[in-house]
Protein backbone atom coordinates (compact mmCIF):
# COMPACT_ATOMS: atom_id res chain seq x y z
CA UNK A 1 0.00 0.00 0.00
CA UNK A 2 0.98 3.76 -0.91
CA UNK A 3 2.31 6.22 1.73
CA UNK A 4 0.07 8.50 0.51
CA UNK A 5 -2.95 6.02 0.61
CA UNK A 6 -6.04 7.36 1.86
CA UNK A 7 -7.23 6.02 5.44
CA UNK A 8 -11.22 5.35 5.33
CA UNK A 9 -13.37 4.45 8.19
CA UNK A 10 -15.90 1.93 7.43
CA UNK A 11 -18.93 2.64 9.66
CA UNK A 12 -21.47 -0.30 9.17
CA UNK A 13 -20.85 -3.63 6.92
CA UNK A 14 -17.23 -3.39 5.58
CA UNK A 15 -18.22 -6.39 2.77
CA UNK A 16 -15.10 -7.65 1.18
CA UNK A 17 -16.33 -6.09 -2.18
CA UNK A 18 -15.24 -2.69 -0.27
CA UNK A 19 -12.43 -3.07 0.91
CA UNK A 20 -10.99 -4.84 -2.20
CA UNK A 21 -12.38 -1.86 -4.05
CA UNK A 22 -11.21 1.17 -2.07
CA UNK A 23 -7.89 -0.35 -1.83
CA UNK A 24 -7.61 -0.95 -5.48
CA UNK A 25 -8.32 2.99 -5.62
CA UNK A 26 -5.28 3.78 -3.34
CA UNK A 27 -6.90 3.65 0.14
CA UNK A 28 -6.43 2.47 3.75
CA UNK A 29 -8.83 0.35 5.50
CA UNK A 30 -8.91 1.61 9.33
CA UNK A 31 -10.91 0.20 12.04
CA UNK A 32 -10.85 3.60 14.37
CA UNK A 33 -12.27 6.48 12.93
CA UNK A 34 -9.31 8.55 15.08
CA UNK A 35 -6.80 7.44 12.19
CA UNK A 36 -9.00 8.20 9.21
CA UNK A 37 -9.28 10.86 6.72
CA UNK A 38 -12.55 9.95 5.12
CA UNK A 39 -15.68 7.60 6.32
CA UNK A 40 -17.61 5.24 4.27
CA UNK A 41 -20.92 4.84 5.89
CA UNK A 42 -21.99 1.14 4.43
CA UNK A 43 -25.24 -0.82 4.48
CA UNK A 44 -26.71 -0.97 8.18
CA UNK A 45 -24.36 1.65 9.46
CA UNK A 46 -26.50 3.87 11.51
CA UNK A 47 -26.84 7.47 11.60
CA UNK A 48 -26.17 8.15 14.92
CA UNK A 49 -22.95 6.17 15.04
CA UNK A 50 -21.65 8.51 11.92
CA UNK A 51 -22.99 11.61 13.87
CA UNK A 52 -20.20 10.22 16.85
CA UNK A 53 -17.55 9.18 14.76
CA UNK A 54 -17.62 12.67 13.23
CA UNK A 55 -18.18 14.69 16.70
CA UNK A 56 -15.07 12.99 18.34
CA UNK A 57 -12.52 12.92 15.28
CA UNK A 58 -12.19 16.49 13.26
CA UNK A 59 -9.72 14.34 11.39
CA UNK A 60 -12.43 13.38 8.77
CA UNK A 61 -12.77 15.03 5.87
CA UNK A 62 -14.98 13.41 3.58
CA UNK A 63 -17.83 11.35 4.03
CA UNK A 64 -19.47 8.69 1.66
CA UNK A 65 -22.96 7.81 2.46
CA UNK A 66 -24.47 4.88 1.28
CA UNK A 67 -27.83 6.27 0.27
CA UNK A 68 -29.51 9.12 -2.37
CA UNK A 69 -31.46 10.44 0.00
CA UNK A 70 -29.36 12.31 2.81
CA UNK A 71 -32.74 12.48 4.99
CA UNK A 72 -31.35 10.12 7.69
CA UNK A 73 -28.32 11.75 7.99
CA UNK A 74 -28.97 15.04 7.81
CA UNK A 75 -28.03 15.91 11.34
CA UNK A 76 -24.60 15.17 10.63
CA UNK A 77 -24.50 17.43 7.90
CA UNK A 78 -25.50 20.30 9.57
CA UNK A 79 -23.09 19.71 12.18
CA UNK A 80 -19.87 19.07 10.08
CA UNK A 81 -20.39 21.30 6.96
CA UNK A 82 -16.76 21.08 6.99
CA UNK A 83 -16.54 17.76 5.56
CA UNK A 84 -16.86 17.09 2.17
CA UNK A 85 -19.95 15.31 1.81
CA UNK A 86 -21.10 12.82 -1.34
CA UNK A 87 -24.11 10.99 -1.50
CA UNK A 88 -24.76 7.45 -4.31
CA UNK A 89 -27.27 9.81 -6.43
CA UNK A 90 -27.03 8.32 -9.57
CA UNK A 91 -24.76 4.79 -8.29
CA UNK A 92 -27.98 3.21 -8.64
CA UNK A 93 -29.89 4.17 -11.46
CA UNK A 94 -29.82 1.46 -13.78
CA UNK A 95 -31.70 -1.05 -11.08
CA UNK A 96 -34.06 1.29 -10.00
CA UNK A 97 -35.44 2.91 -13.01
CA UNK A 98 -35.18 -0.64 -13.86
CA UNK A 99 -37.88 -1.51 -11.38
CA UNK A 100 -39.72 1.49 -12.45
CA UNK A 101 -40.31 0.52 -16.21
CA UNK A 102 -41.75 -2.89 -14.71
CA UNK A 103 -44.31 -1.35 -12.15
CA UNK A 104 -45.10 0.46 -15.21
CA UNK A 105 -45.63 -2.05 -17.46
CA UNK A 106 -47.37 -4.25 -14.80
CA UNK A 107 -49.73 -1.31 -14.41
CA UNK A 108 -50.75 -0.57 -17.60
CA UNK A 109 -50.92 -4.23 -18.63
CA UNK A 110 -53.58 -4.90 -15.39
CA UNK A 111 -50.77 -7.78 -14.06
CA UNK A 112 -51.80 -6.88 -10.27
CA UNK A 113 -55.46 -7.82 -11.30
CA UNK A 114 -54.67 -10.44 -13.68
CA UNK A 115 -52.43 -12.20 -10.23
CA UNK A 116 -55.28 -12.09 -7.85
CA UNK A 117 -57.86 -13.06 -10.88
CA UNK A 118 -59.31 -17.12 -10.58
CA UNK A 119 -61.30 -16.94 -13.47
CA UNK A 120 -60.29 -16.16 -17.48
CA UNK A 121 -62.19 -12.50 -17.59
CA UNK A 122 -61.90 -10.56 -20.46
CA UNK A 123 -58.80 -9.14 -22.41
CA UNK A 124 -57.53 -5.87 -21.33
CA UNK A 125 -54.92 -3.33 -21.37
CA UNK A 126 -52.93 -0.39 -22.33
CA UNK A 127 -49.48 -0.01 -24.45
CA UNK A 128 -46.87 1.90 -23.06
CA UNK A 129 -46.08 2.99 -26.56
CA UNK A 130 -46.74 6.48 -27.41
CA UNK A 131 -48.06 7.59 -23.59
CA UNK A 132 -47.58 10.69 -22.00
CA UNK A 133 -44.66 10.20 -19.14
CA UNK A 134 -44.09 12.18 -16.16
CA UNK A 135 -41.11 12.37 -14.19
CA UNK A 136 -40.54 14.16 -11.30
CA UNK A 137 -36.87 14.30 -10.42
CA UNK A 138 -33.48 14.94 -12.63
CA UNK A 139 -31.45 12.87 -11.03
CA UNK A 140 -29.22 9.81 -12.08
CA UNK A 141 -32.23 7.40 -11.60
CA UNK A 142 -34.90 9.81 -13.12
CA UNK A 143 -32.24 10.42 -16.21
CA UNK A 144 -32.40 6.66 -16.71
CA UNK A 145 -36.33 6.77 -16.62
CA UNK A 146 -36.17 8.84 -19.50
CA UNK A 147 -33.72 7.03 -21.18
CA UNK A 148 -35.94 4.00 -21.09
CA UNK A 149 -39.00 5.51 -21.93
CA UNK A 150 -37.71 6.56 -25.01
CA UNK A 151 -37.99 2.90 -26.11
CA UNK A 152 -41.25 3.20 -26.15
CA UNK A 153 -41.41 6.58 -28.21
CA UNK A 154 -43.56 7.69 -25.40
CA UNK A 155 -43.51 11.97 -25.00
CA UNK A 156 -41.68 12.56 -21.57
CA UNK A 157 -41.90 15.55 -19.36
CA UNK A 158 -39.42 16.30 -17.19
CA UNK A 159 -40.60 18.41 -13.61
CA UNK A 160 -37.46 19.48 -11.53
CA UNK A 161 -36.55 22.52 -9.78
CA UNK A 162 -35.59 24.41 -12.86
CA UNK A 163 -36.62 23.99 -16.04
CA UNK A 164 -32.87 23.06 -17.56
CA UNK A 165 -33.43 20.31 -19.79
CA UNK A 166 -32.79 16.91 -19.83
CA UNK A 167 -31.65 14.62 -22.89
CA UNK A 168 -34.75 12.37 -23.74
CA UNK A 169 -37.27 14.27 -22.70
CA UNK A 170 -39.81 16.42 -24.92
CA UNK A 171 -40.06 19.04 -22.29
CA UNK A 172 -38.50 20.14 -18.48
CA UNK A 173 -41.16 22.18 -16.30
CA UNK A 174 -40.34 23.11 -12.98
CA UNK A 175 -42.41 22.10 -10.00
CA UNK A 176 -44.56 25.21 -9.34
CA UNK A 177 -46.01 23.96 -13.02
CA UNK A 178 -46.71 20.22 -11.83
CA UNK A 179 -50.06 20.91 -11.68
CA UNK A 180 -50.05 21.96 -15.00
CA UNK A 181 -48.94 19.40 -16.24
CA UNK A 182 -50.81 16.34 -14.41
CA UNK A 183 -54.21 16.58 -16.27
CA UNK A 184 -52.13 15.30 -19.77
CA UNK A 185 -50.44 12.76 -17.84
CA UNK A 186 -50.80 9.24 -18.64
CA UNK A 187 -48.00 8.09 -16.19
CA UNK A 188 -46.42 9.49 -13.45
CA UNK A 189 -43.54 8.63 -12.30
CA UNK A 190 -41.98 9.38 -9.03
CA UNK A 191 -37.92 9.87 -8.78
CA UNK A 192 -37.57 12.81 -6.71
CA UNK A 193 -35.85 13.67 -3.61
CA UNK A 194 -37.34 14.03 -0.26
CA UNK A 195 -37.28 17.77 0.96
CA UNK A 196 -39.19 20.00 2.56
CA UNK A 197 -40.45 21.65 -0.50
CA UNK A 198 -41.35 17.84 -1.65
CA UNK A 199 -43.07 16.48 0.95
CA UNK A 200 -46.34 15.04 0.43
CA UNK A 201 -46.06 17.51 -3.45
CA UNK A 202 -48.56 14.72 -4.58
CA UNK A 203 -51.64 15.55 -1.95
CA UNK A 204 -55.71 15.10 -2.90
CA UNK A 205 -55.76 18.23 -5.40
CA UNK A 206 -52.59 16.80 -7.15
CA UNK A 207 -54.38 13.41 -7.49
CA UNK A 208 -57.55 15.02 -8.08
CA UNK A 209 -55.61 16.71 -11.08
CA UNK A 210 -54.73 13.21 -13.15
CA UNK A 211 -57.23 11.98 -15.46
CA UNK A 212 -58.62 8.20 -14.36
CA UNK A 213 -56.70 6.49 -17.00
CA UNK A 214 -53.61 7.82 -15.56
CA UNK A 215 -51.02 5.21 -13.31
CA UNK A 216 -48.83 6.39 -10.63
CA UNK A 217 -45.46 4.95 -9.67
CA UNK A 218 -43.19 5.53 -7.11
CA UNK A 219 -39.46 4.29 -6.64
CA UNK A 220 -38.27 7.47 -4.70
CA UNK A 221 -39.32 8.37 -1.14
CA UNK A 222 -42.77 7.21 0.11
CA UNK A 223 -43.28 10.67 1.64
CA UNK A 224 -43.66 12.78 -1.58
CA UNK A 225 -47.25 11.33 -1.50
CA UNK A 226 -49.98 12.07 1.01
CA UNK A 227 -51.22 8.13 1.70
CA UNK A 228 -54.32 8.87 2.87
CA UNK A 229 -55.35 11.04 -0.32
CA UNK A 230 -53.91 8.26 -2.23
CA UNK A 231 -56.27 5.68 -0.60
CA UNK A 232 -59.25 7.42 -1.25
CA UNK A 233 -58.02 8.19 -5.03
CA UNK A 234 -57.53 4.34 -5.80
CA UNK A 235 -60.68 3.45 -3.49
CA UNK A 236 -62.87 6.05 -5.86
CA UNK A 237 -61.66 4.67 -8.73
CA UNK A 238 -60.14 8.25 -9.70
CA UNK A 239 -56.86 6.66 -10.50
CA UNK A 240 -56.30 3.32 -12.92
CA UNK A 241 -53.85 2.39 -10.92
CA UNK A 242 -50.92 2.91 -8.52
CA UNK A 243 -47.29 1.04 -8.27
CA UNK A 244 -45.43 2.05 -4.95
CA UNK A 245 -41.93 0.74 -4.18
CA UNK A 246 -41.82 3.06 -1.30
CA UNK A 247 -44.58 4.00 1.09
CA UNK A 248 -45.30 6.30 4.06
CA UNK A 249 -45.39 4.74 6.58
CA UNK A 250 -42.59 2.43 5.41
CA UNK A 251 -42.78 -0.56 5.94
CA UNK A 252 -46.18 -0.55 4.93
CA UNK A 253 -48.16 -2.32 7.94
CA UNK A 254 -50.37 -5.65 7.75
CA UNK A 255 -54.09 -4.12 7.62
CA UNK A 256 -53.26 -1.03 5.98
CA UNK A 257 -55.65 -0.63 3.17
CA UNK A 258 -53.40 0.03 0.41
CA UNK A 259 -52.34 -4.04 1.27
CA UNK A 260 -56.69 -4.73 0.05
CA UNK A 261 -56.47 -2.25 -2.75
CA UNK A 262 -57.20 -3.66 -6.31
CA UNK A 263 -55.77 -1.38 -7.96
CA UNK A 264 -52.25 -1.30 -5.59
CA UNK A 265 -49.18 -3.02 -6.55
CA UNK A 266 -46.69 -2.89 -3.79
CA UNK A 267 -42.86 -4.33 -3.58
CA UNK A 268 -40.70 -3.68 -0.26
CA UNK A 269 -38.21 -1.28 -1.74
CA UNK A 270 -37.07 -3.83 -4.00
CA UNK A 271 -36.46 -1.42 -6.87
CA UNK A 272 -32.02 -2.24 -5.28
CA UNK A 273 -31.76 -4.91 -3.15
CA UNK A 274 -28.75 -4.95 -1.27
CA UNK A 275 -27.23 -7.69 -3.81
CA UNK A 276 -27.53 -5.11 -6.72
CA UNK A 277 -26.37 -2.09 -4.80
CA UNK A 278 -22.89 -3.67 -2.88
CA UNK A 279 -20.75 -3.64 -5.66
CA UNK A 280 -22.29 -0.10 -7.39
CA UNK A 281 -21.81 1.40 -3.89
CA UNK A 282 -18.40 0.32 -3.31
CA UNK A 283 -17.19 1.35 -7.42
CA UNK A 284 -19.23 4.65 -6.12
CA UNK A 285 -17.09 4.95 -2.76
CA UNK A 286 -13.82 4.11 -5.39
CA UNK A 287 -14.23 6.49 -7.64
CA UNK A 288 -14.06 9.24 -5.12
CA UNK A 289 -11.39 7.95 -3.06
CA UNK A 290 -9.33 7.78 -6.80
CA UNK A 291 -10.84 11.96 -6.87
CA UNK A 292 -9.73 12.75 -3.64
CA UNK A 293 -6.15 11.10 -4.45
CA UNK A 294 -6.16 12.93 -8.10
CA UNK A 295 -7.92 16.21 -7.14
CA UNK A 296 -10.24 15.49 -9.13
CA UNK A 297 -14.17 16.70 -8.56
CA UNK A 298 -15.87 14.40 -6.19
CA UNK A 299 -19.03 12.58 -7.76
CA UNK A 300 -22.29 12.42 -6.22
CA UNK A 301 -21.92 16.03 -4.31
CA UNK A 302 -24.35 16.55 -1.98
CA UNK A 303 -26.01 19.76 -1.34
CA UNK A 304 -27.15 20.62 1.80
CA UNK A 305 -28.97 23.56 1.22
CA UNK A 306 -31.61 21.54 -1.64
CA UNK A 307 -31.37 18.21 0.61
CA UNK A 308 -29.69 15.89 -1.94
Amino acid sequence: MSDDALRIAIIGEAYDGLVAELEAAGARCVADPAEADGVVVAFGGRPEALRAALDAHSNVRWVQLPSAGIELFADSLAAHPQCDWTSAKGAYALPVAEHALALTLALLRELPRRARARAWGPAAGTSLHGLRVTVLGAGGVAQEIVRLMGCFHTEVTVVRRQAEPMRGAARTVTTAELGRILPDTDVLVLAAALTSGTRQLLDATALAALPERAVLVNIARGALIDTDALVAALRSGHLAGAALDVTDPEPLPAGHPLWSEPRALITPHSADTLEMIQPLLAARAAENVAALRSGAPLVGLVDAAAGY
